[in-house]
C-alpha cells in the first residue's frame, strides 16, 4: 500500500523537524512528578533509550516550572512543557523548553495568549495548540451540544486563525478525543482545512493492551490516509510502552523502519520449541538495536524457512535441533539449547554489518501525491472554508 502523506508546513522542535517531508515522529509524556527532578530524568533516560524523539512534561505550578532547567540539561531529545490554565507558567517554561503546549479551551483571555506568543517568538520555539474533548470552550459546547468532531475542529481552526491574525504560524495542532471515531473525524475535518503539522493521538485510550488496540485502530487509519506528522500513544502504563507501540504502528504501515521486527508463528500442535518465550526475549534483549531487521522465530522445521523467507534472519526448531537461516537460505544447524544465544549473536552481528554499509535511519517515501486537491497550498495562509467538509463513509 502506498501512503500519500498530507502536505504540511514544517516546524522544528529543538533539532527535530516535524511536518513537510520529515518522518512521522514518536513522542511520549512523563508520568513522574515534574518537581521530582531525579525521578523525571530517570524516566526520560528510559524513554530516550526506547527511541522516544520528543518528551513532554506537565507543568502544574511554579515549582515544576523551576525544575525545567535541570531536566532540560539532562536530556538529549526535545522537551515540551504542557501548560493548562495559568499562562504565567507558559512564560516561564518558554525560557527553557523547545515547545510549549497550550489548550485554547482553558488558557483564558486572549491577552494571555498574546503574552505566550511573544515569549515563544523571542526564543524562536513553536506552540502546540492542543484541543481536547474534555475542555472545549463553552460557546462551542453550547453550539454543538457536546464535544463533537465538528466542535473540536472548529476550536482548533479558531485558534489557528486567531494566531495567524497576529502573524504567528510556528505551530502544530492536536485534536484529541477518547472515542476512536470522534478523534478520526475531528482530525479529518481539520486536515482538510489547514496545512499545519498535526500531532495525532487517542487520548485516555486505556490500559496497555486496550489502549494499544484503540490507538492502532485510530492512528493507523489516520496515518493510512496521510494524516499525522507526529504521534503519541496514550496508555495507562509505563510511558516506554507508548514509544514501543508508536513505532510498531509506524512499522506496520512501513512509514518508519527502526529496530527489529519479530516475525513469530502463532504456535500450533507441531511446535516443539517455546516460540512465545523466545519472541518476547528477543524483543527485550535486542531492544537496543536501531537498525531495521526482520527476525523470524518459527516453531517447526517443516515450514520454517518457507514461512520466514522474507526475514533477514531467523530460526526454526523441532525434533531436538534447530536451524539458522538468512534470507530464506539455510546457514547451519544449531543445538536447541544454543538456538537463542546463537540467534541473538547473529542478529547483533548482522546489525553491525548493515550499520557499516549505510548510516542513518531508513524511512518510507513521503510522497504527497493525492493531497493536491484536498488540502490548501502550504505557501498560502490557511483560511476556513464556508462549508465544513463532509465526513467520508468508513
Amino acid at each position: 500500500m502506498h501512503i500519500a502523506r498530507r502536505k504540511t508546513r514544517q516546524i522544528k522542535v529543538g533539532s527535530l523537524k516535524i511536518g513537510g517531508d520529515a518522518p512521522v515522529s514518536v513522542q511520549s509524556m512523563c508520568s513522574t512528578d515534574t518537581r521530582d527532578v531525579a525521578a523525571t530524568v530517570e524516566q526520560i533516560r528510559q524513554l530516550e533509550t526506547a527511541g522516544c524523539e520528543v518528551i513532554r512534561v506537565a507543568v502544574p505550578d511554579d515549582e515544576a516550572a523551576a525544575a525545567l532547567p535541570k531536566i532540560k540539561a539532562a536530556m538529549t531529545v526535545p522537551l515540551i512543557a504542557d501548560i493548562h490554565f495559568d499562562h504565567r507558567l507558559a512564560l516561564k517554561a518558554a525560557e527553557v523548553v523547545d515547545c510549549v503546549r497550550i489548550n485554547p479551551g482553558n488558557i483564558g483571555a486572549w491577552w494571555k495568549v498574546e503574552e505566550v506568543i511573544k515569549a515563544v517568538n523571542e526564543r524562536g520555539i513553536p506552540l502546540r495548540v492542543g484541543v481536547n474533548g474534555g475542555s472545549l470552550e463553552r460557546h462551542l459546547l453550547d453550539k454543538y451540544g457536546w464535544p463533537s468532531p465538528e466542535a473540536l475542529a472548529e476550536s482548533a481552526l479558531n485558534a489557528v486563525h486567531a494566531l495567524e491574525d497576529v502573524g504567528f504560524t510556528n505551530m502544530k495542532v492536536s485534536l484529541k478525543a477518547s472515542d476512536v471515531h470522534h478523534a478520526i473525524d475531528a482530525y479529518w475535518l481539520f486536515a482538510h482545512q489547514s496545512d499545519y503539522p498535526i500531532h495525532i493521538g487517542i487520548t485516555e485510550a486505556g490500559t496497555a493492551m486496550t489502549g494499544a488496540v484503540k490507538s492502532a485502530m485510530g492512528l493507523g487509519y489516520l496515518l493510512s490516509q496521510g494524516i499525522g506528522d507526529t504521534l503519541r500513544v496514550s496508555l495507562a502504563a509505563d510511558p516506554v510502552e507508548e514509544v514501543k507501540v508508536g513505532f510498531e504502528i509506524l512499522k506496520s504501515l512501513e512509514l518508519r523502519h527502526r529496530g527489529i521486527n519479530v516475525i513469530a508463528c502463532p504456535t500450533c500442535g507441531r511446535v516443539e520449541i517455546d516460540v512465545v518465550k523466545m519472541a518476547n526475549e528477543l524483543e527485550k534483549k535486542l531492544g537496543h538495536i536501531k537498525t531495521p531487521l526482520n527476525v523470524s522465530v518459527l516453531g517447526c522445521v517443516v515450514n520454517g524457512i518457507g514461512e520466514g523467507k522474507e526475514a533477514d534472519i531467523g530460526v526454526a526448531g523441532g525434533e531436538g535441533k534447530g536451524i539458522l537461516f538468512k534470507k530464506g537460505k539455510l546457514v547451519r544447524k544449531v543445538p536447541i539449547e544454543e538456538l537463542m544465544d546463537t540467534l541473538i549473536e547473529e542478529v547483533e552481528l548482522l546489525a553491525k554489518e548493515k550499520e557499516a554499509e549505510a548510516s542513518g535511519e531508513i524511512v518510507a517515501s513521503s510522497s504527497h501525491e493525492g493531497w493536491e486537491s484536498l488540502g490548501p497550498d502550504p505557501s498560502q495562509s490557511t483560511t476556513l472554508g464556508k462549508e465544513i467538509p463532509v465526513l467520508p463513509n468508513r
